[in-house]
C-alpha cells in the first residue's frame, strides 16, 4: 500500500470515529442550545487555525 492510499484510509477512518462519536455522544452532554455556543462552536476552530497559521509564519521568518 502506497503512502497516498495510507492517508486517505487514516483520513477516512478518523471521519467515521469522529461522526459516530458526535452522533452516539453529542446527546450524552447537556449543552443548552444558544447564539453564542452555535458562534463560538462555528468560529473556534478557524481561529485555532489562524493562530497556529500565524504562529508558524513567525517562526519562518
Amino acid at each position: 500500500m502506497d503512502d497516498n492510499t495510507k492517508f486517505i484510509l487514516k483520513v477516512f477512518l478518523m471521519s467515521i470515529a469522529l461522526t459516530l462519536t458526535i452522533k452516539y455522544g453529542g446527546p450524552i452532554l447537556s449543552i443548552p442550545s444558544s447564539n453564542a455556543i452555535a458562534l463560538i462552536a462555528v468560529f473556534t476552530p478557524s481561529m485555532i487555525i489562524a493562530a497556529l497559521l500565524g504562529w508558524r509564519s513567525q517562526q519562518q521568518q
